[in-house]
């Protein structure tokens, strides 16, 4: 089976979250993400992952206001500073957890900005954070999410334009990351996709649809996917993205290689 994290946004809420990391270990995960590790300072982070065993596989650049409903800023034309300045607080945290991918969020397009604009923007955006992270030997991730249900006004909404945005950086270390729930929602065909879209990919992410609950709860076969992605040879992480229904715990009979945590 594939190399599986724990999203730590999103599973283990039981707990505060900096307790779900030994959750995490405890059920068999050997990686973890999270949104966002900024209101943490790096250090205890880092500890944290020290002391349970754990690799940091991704985490997302800045993202604005996230409480105020904003979901990246990479393609808004006024924010371009605050953007750079997300990227070196980034890679702050990325040295200090020893993390190799970051995801940058496009954002929504805002009504008076053009969508020309706001795909200039993006673009110059990306190259600028690309080249300095390449410095660092960190790879951009370019996630599509859809805009049918989550991110209305997402600009990056499916994988066909994370691609030609892709070839236009035409950077070494940008890649696809390619969420299963977001593409099932606006593509479909999640194997013969994976098989086409292998060698952007960078990492991989999932939820069930509907409701980005855990395998087993909705459409999408995983046990066809997961031995796809062992087939095609990906080599990178597959991080579980998803609300659980109940309690963590009780969600985790797809995670064949780990243990439930105790109770």
């Amino acid at each position: 089976m594939p190399r599986f994290a724990a999203n730590l946004s999103m599973l283990f809420t039981e707990v505060d979250f900096l307790e779900r990391f030994a959750l995490a270990r405890d059920a068999g995960f050997e990686g973890v993400e999270y949104l966002f590790p900024y209101a943490y300072p790096p250090e205890q982070l880092s500890g944290l992952l020290r002391e349970h065993g754990l690799t940091q596989v991704l985490f997302n650049l800045p993202p604005g206001d996230w409480d105020a409903g904003e979901r990246g800023i990479a393609c808004l034309p006024d924010r371009v500073e605050e953007f750079r300045a997300g990227v070196d607080q980034a890679i702050e945290y990325a040295r200090a957890l020893d993390c190799r991918q970051l995801n940058c969020l496009a954002g929504l397009k805002p009504a008076d900005v053009s969508e020309e604009l706001a795909w200039q923007t993006l673009v110059e955006n990306v190259s600028w954070a690309s080249s300095k992270l390449a410095e660092q030997g960190i790879t951009l991730c370019l996630e599509a999410i859809n805009s049918r249900v989550d991110m209305p006004g997402f600009v990056l909404d499916t994988s066909g334009k994370v691609l030609a945005l892709i070839e236009q950086v035409d950077a070494d270390n940008v890649r696809l990351q390619y969420d299963l729930y977001h593409m099932q929602i606006m593509e479909g065909d999640l194997v013969r996709t994976l098989e086409c879209l292998l060698p952007w990919i960078g990492h991989i992410q999932f939820a069930d649809n509907p409701g980005r609950h855990e395998p087993g709860t909705g459409e999408i076969n995983f046990l066809n996917v997961f031995e796809a992605i062992d087939r095609l040879g990906y080599e990178g992480w597959v991080s579980a993205e998803y609300r659980p229904s109940g309690r963590t715990a009780d969600s985790l009979d797809w995670f064949a290689g780990g243990h439930r945590p105790s109770p």
